[in-house]
């Protein structure tokens, strides 16, 4: 049985089988994996492409974004240059926190973002940096083109949630918030997380 194009067979593994974007760096695919409505970290089985549960939310802050990862990017030694504070990322698809007025209550969905700026984070002594963004058709957003466009808390909560929700009693504090950075930055690790997915996975 012959298919026409575009049409896929079976379902495209979300990080190897979708598109990085319309126009990267600038506005990306973003494939999201939890909601502000979830009470479970869900992550893509790198294996299947099927959202796998990864274990409850520890703590009792939600996350405050849709939050996935761009598709056919990587966090490697490129990612982790541009932090300065590490030689290599953590070798995961490349994160991203979207802002949308509107509730979206469901993952496993694939969107537009616009790049707007990014969180730095250190886990583990490795790169795993959030960029954050807007849904680009979202007209709520039209005039965010950066992340001082943004209100304070809503990046007050990103950072909050990121500095906390790996937290484990008892055991040392592994995950560090390093700053908040502009567009022009979170462009340009867009664009390194491209190349260092090339670099492993070719085109």
């Amino acid at each position: 049985m012959s298919f026409p194009e575009p049409f896929y067979r079976w379902r495209p593994h979300p990080w190897h089988g979708l598109e990085v974007g319309p126009d990267a760096p600038k506005i990306v695919n973003a494939f999201i994996e939890i909601t502000p409505f979830d009470l479970m970290k869900y992550e893509v089985d790198k294996t299947t492409g099927y959202l796998r549960v990864d274990r409850p939310q520890r703590s009792s802050s939600q996350h405050p974004s849709l939050y996935g990862f761009v598709p056919r990017t990587l966090c490697g030694p490129r990612v982790g240059a541009i932090s300065k504070l590490t030689a290599k990322g953590d070798g995961d698809p490349l994160d991203i926190c979207v802002l949308s007025e509107r509730p979206i209550n469901r993952g496993e969905v694939i969107l537009h973002a616009r790049v707007i700026g990014g969180i730095l984070m250190i886990d583990h002594g490795e790169a795993d940096d959030k960029i954050v963004a807007v849904l680009d058709n979202d007209r709520f957003w039209a005039d965010a083109h950066d992340i001082s466009d943004i209100p304070d808390i809503i990046i007050e909560r990103l950072r909050h949630y990121f500095a906390t929700y790996k937290l484990i009693p008892g055991e040392p504090v592994q995950v560090s918030i390093e700053q908040t950075y502009g567009r022009e930055r979170a462009e340009s690790l867009v664009q390194a997380a491209i190349s260092d997915y090339k670099d492993i996975y070719g085109t």
